[in-house]
């Protein structure tokens, strides 16, 4: 079959394919890359010996994201580092309630509050960040849930919604303006903090390979689909520049 034929042919096809309605097979471009500059920021959310293996509060897989997230900072000039500092006796404690069970859901002024076994209790060991990360840069150290009858998953509200930590107008004095959001767990205090972080107009990103999720009834799927229609992005570390 000579050249011009051949266009003849495919010109015909392309015509058929058009009138019924179809339309050719088109390659999807590849995903560009997503650049870090000097207004990212990289959020590195509780990465905590109670939520590790051996901990009071571990959270299946969570040592995985320590060097997901380790490889991840280095690029990032800002970084912030969040930390459980709860109280004795903690309203959020399963303990601090007669006959009450760790996972349980209860209601305190606040809202609805999942019961949780002791953990990340102030000067403990267990409320320690991993000694495994590694992340020398980093600037900052949030600590929440230090209300004892408050608890608090965002970084940048107590779970009143009400009390705020100080970070947003950290990272707006600073000139920040891309979040971007690792640690544990995904459905919990990454997820709040997320979201949060969409409320006070920061472009956010969840890095899910550099997070694990708890998932109690379903709550891991639950906080994606919150996420998503807070605008948060969701990407893997690949697409990181």
């Amino acid at each position: 079959m000579t050249n011009l034929s051949r266009r003849k042919m495919l010109c015909a096809l392309a015509a058929t394919a058009t009138t019924m309605g179809l339309a050719w097979p088109v390659r999807a471009a590849s995903p560009r890359k997503i650049a870090i500059d000097d207004q990212s920021v990289l959020i590195v959310v509780d990465v905590q010996n109670c939520f590790l293996p051996g901990g009071s509060l571990a959270v299946k897989d969570g040592e995985q994201v320590i060097p997901v997230i380790n490889a991840l900072a280095k690029p990032f000039a800002n970084v912030v580092l969040t930390q459980d500092w709860h109280t004795p006796g903690h309203t959020s404690f399963a303990s601090a309630h007669e006959g009450k069970k760790p996972f349980e859901v209860i209601k305190l002024a606040y809202g609805d509050q999942v019961l949780w076994p002791d953990h990340c209790v102030q000067g403990t060991e267990g409320a320690a960040i991993s000694s495994q990360i590694a992340i020398p840069q980093a600037e900052l150290v949030i600590r929440k849930g230090y209300h004892k009858d408050v608890d608090s998953y965002s970084a940048f509200y107590e779970a009143d919604h009400k009390t705020p930590t100080g970070l947003a107008g950290y990272l707006k004095q600073r000139r920040l303006d891309t979040v971007f959001v690792t640690g544990l767990a995904t459905d919990f205090c990454v997820g709040w903090t997320a979201i949060d972080a969409r409320r006070f107009g920061f472009e956010t990103y969840v890095i899910e390979d550099a997070c694990r999720g708890i998932d109690v009834q379903g709550s891991l799927a639950k906080a994606w689909a919150a996420m998503a229609k807070a605008g948060v992005n969701r990407i893997k570390s690949e697409d990181i520049a």
